[in-house]
């Protein structure tokens, strides 16, 4: 099932970063990555958050996709959000009204969130990033490889995570008990059509 969401499929680009985590090329000639590695790195990932206080975890997505799966993310577990374009400082300047110190930063894409890397680096926090056949992750402590820009691949990440950090916390034992709070579909993105 997870499978069908797309959650490997890469991009046509492959970068030495992301290498380790590439099974095959496709015939189209995008890169597939290796699902049991993005499986064990979103336990990994599950593990640190679960130790950390969850109000300090922040999690940013400035990918439009990305939006629904960090909002349902953070509702199920307490952390915080970031959305839609970051405020340089928002780590770095005590002085600015939307100033916080995480624990642990996630991010949805190094690229398009590469700003709150870099303060998240220079702050000393640890950077978890869902990351792609062609993103650079030199600046990320812990990579969750996945396709990070389809709707249903990054809903089905998120839902992952959440499902692992909420068994962490003890807030659920199953996975049907996961179900009953919120289903993939719950974590995507719905495409909105314009009204003529």
């Amino acid at each position: 099932m997870i499978l069908s969401t797309g959650i490997r499929v890469g991009t046509p680009v492959k970068t030495k970063f992301m290498a380790p985590f590439i099974v095959k090329a496709n015939p189209e000639g995008l890169y597939i990555l290796d699902i049991s590695k993005t499986l064990a790195r979103v336990d990994v990932a599950a593990k640190f958050i679960g130790r950390a206080n969850i109000s300090k975890v922040a999690v940013t997505s400035a990918r439009e996709y990305g939006k629904t799966p960090v909002e349902k993310f953070c509702e199920l577990t307490g952390a915080t959000q970031i959305l839609g374009r970051f405020m340089p400082g928002t780590f770095t300047n005590p002085s600015l009204p939307n100033y916080m110190e995480p624990e642990i930063v996630v991010v949805t894409d190094p690229q398009a969130d590469q700003q709150a890397v870099l303060e998240a680096t220079r702050a000393g926090v640890p950077v978890i990033a869902i990351a792609n056949s062609d993103n650079v992750t030199s600046k990320v402590d812990l990579v969750i490889p996945a396709n990070n820009r389809g709707r249903k691949a990054l809903a089905t990440v998120y839902w992952l995570l959440a499902r692992e950090v909420l068994k962490k916390q003890g807030a659920i034992k199953s996975d049907s008990e996961m179900l009953e709070k919120a289903s993939i579909d719950d974590f995507e993105t719905k495409l909105v059509e314009e009204v003529s």
